[in-house]
């Protein structure tokens, strides 16, 4: 495996007396998409911000693309691009207008600002709707011209915090196939999401993050692993629930249910179940995972919200990643 081209050790940040994050150790290599998964409140989108350099940490260290976020923040603007949760694009321009106006603050080429916008716009599917105003495009349509601008200077490392919130399953699931697109390109991706789903699709690692610790991290198989193996369910007509453990395969679960057949057992239904990302996340943290698209940020990110920089104090500090809540 390539060495990390971002790397956290120890990060610690407090308000007063609450501490959201706790020592967080991370690794994030080139190429690779890595999911920061946790509850509402658990330290995702402080440690995001503290990578992304909007947030000055108050103890541990952090290497973007090899440049200390709090000595080299300038370099590592110039290396990351930054999408949150909800998409800040100028409604009252055309979507060739708006990714035309950022690639000319990004000091692209005149030759380079129109062969970039041609290809996000036909990348992201929204070559037919270029030329209308974005405020008549739907929200999914929105966070892929979101996600477009964030890659038209190609970033070596794309943040994505929570970049499906309040998306209908389909808009959801398209731009997931688009995320999966920008990763084949060569994209190094940090995802942060409630979405259990989300993260088994994307993610080729996952570190799941709980008051301000990582508190267990693996690729999905082997989180899953760490709650059981693959069992028949039997539902009895008296409502009681029996497991026999199996290893998946038709002939295992074939003998299985011949037993069961033979026995006095009243079955109602049976399925075979493999734990799933649920069963990991109620394990972890003592709670389903409960993600509320649409909902207001404000009350349920993390606690550094109410202290998020204005826009003045971000330009006066020179070159920034977008952000986007």
């Amino acid at each position: 495996m390539t060495a990390p081209i971002v790397v956290a050790r120890g990060l610690r940040k407090s308000y007063g007396d609450l501490t959201v994050l706790d020592g967080v150790d991370l690794d994030v290599h080139r190429g690779e998409v890595l999911a920061l998964l946790g509850p509402n409140g658990a330290g995702k989108t402080t440690t995001v911000r503290i990578l992304s350099t909007l947030l000055r940490p108050d103890g541990g260290t952090a290497t973007v693309a090899g440049a200390d976020v709090v000595r080299d923040p300038a370099a590592v603007r110039a290396a990351i691009s930054l999408t949150g949760q909800y998409a800040a694009v100028d409604e009252l321009l055309t979507g060739a207008e708006n990714l035309h106006l950022m690639a000319r603050l990004a000091h692209l080429g005149a030759g380079e600002v129109r062969a970039r916008t041609d290809a996000m716009l036909e990348l992201f599917d929204l070559t037919d709707a270029a030329g209308r105003l974005v405020k008549t495009y739907s929200g999914g349509m929105r966070r892929r011209l979101d996600l477009a601008v964030s890659l038209l200077s190609r970033p070596q490392v794309v943040f994505l915090d929570e970049p499906t919130t309040g998306l209908d399953p389909r808009s959801r699931g398209d731009l997931w196939d688009v995320i999966r697109d920008v990763v084949d390109a060569g994209a190094t991706l940090l995802l942060t999401t409630q979405y259990l789903e989300e993260a088994d699709r994307l993610a080729d690692r996952i570190v799941v993050i709980d008051h301000g610790r990582v508190i267990a991290q693996g690729t999905a198989t082997e989180l899953k692993r760490t709650v059981g193996s693959a069992h028949v369910e039997l539902v009895l007509r008296d409502g009681t629930v029996q497991r026999v453990p199996t290893d998946g395969s038709v002939a295992d679960v074939h003998r299985i249910l011949g037993d069961v057949s033979a026995r006095p057992l009243d079955v109602a239904a049976w399925q075979v179940r493999e734990p799933t990302l649920d069963d990991v996340f109620l394990s972890l943290t003592g709670k389903p995972a409960e993600p509320t698209p649409g909902s207001d940020p404000s009350r349920g990110g993390d606690a550094d919200d109410r202290t998020r920089p204005s826009a003045d104090a971000l330009a006066a500090a020179g070159p920034h990643p977008r952000e986007t809540r």
